[in-house]
């Protein structure tokens, strides 16, 4: 048994597979209380489902492409049987960087998006430095950032320990200007992918199930 906060079709909003229609499936629980955190009600909200019924949900929807996310996905005991059983999907695991990535046996069509987060968020200290050393080519590293300050700690994270993955950079909604951060990394000539969140531009910020 799983505890699941919400299971939705939807466009990706963020990432390598933005505009992608895929279904999400939320996790209930996180080990987190970041300042700027737009799912607060998946930290105790949710129901039981089994391992068949999360899947039969994610069938009826006709898509092969899932995210899970929550909270923290990687929090429950049951998450490594529901991606085993996803096995011919496409997945990508949203994880907030702070649980050991190595003890999970993903497939070969599934992925990690590794959120780190940043001095704003309040929780910067608890990031597990050592899952970038488990982190493939394939996995995608995104640091959401809300001011200069975020911007030069994570510079340095980077360059301190990043091995592998896809780099990205995605300025808090509403917090720092877009502009201003792209013309950061034009200058300092740092070669990373910029994005913003298509999914709070397309509907408001606050709207659940988007």
């Amino acid at each position: 048994m799983l505890k699941i906060n919400e299971i939705f079709l939807s466009i990706q909003g963020e990432g390598i597979s933005t505009g992608y229609p895929t279904t999400f499936v939320r996790l209930s629980h996180c080990n987190l209380r970041c300042t700027y955190c737009d799912t607060a009600y998946s930290y105790n909200e949710g129901t039981e489902m089994t391992i068949a019924d999360i899947i039969d949900k994610i069938k009826s929807f006709g898509y092969k492409r899932v995210c899970l996310t929550g909270g923290e996905p990687l929090l429950q005991e049951e998450v490594q049987t529901l991606i085993d059983e996803l096995e011919e999907f496409e997945v990508n695991i949203e994880t907030n960087g702070t649980v050991d990535i190595s003890k999970f046996n993903l497939k070969k069509n599934h992925r990690f998006t590794m959120d780190i987060k940043t001095i704003s968020s309040g929780e910067s200290d608890k990031l597990c430095i050592t899952n970038f050393q488990f982190l493939k080519e394939t996995d995608e590293i995104k640091m959401v950032v809300g001011s200069r300050e975020d911007y030069e700690w994570t510079n340095k994270i980077i360059k301190e320990h990043y091995k592998k993955g896809i780099l990205t950079y995605s300025p808090i909604f509403g917090k720092i200007d877009p502009k201003e951060m792209v013309q950061w990394i034009l200058e300092d000539k740092i070669d990373v992918r910029f994005q913003l969140q298509l999914h709070k531009v397309l509907w408001s910020p606050e709207e659940r199930g988007v």
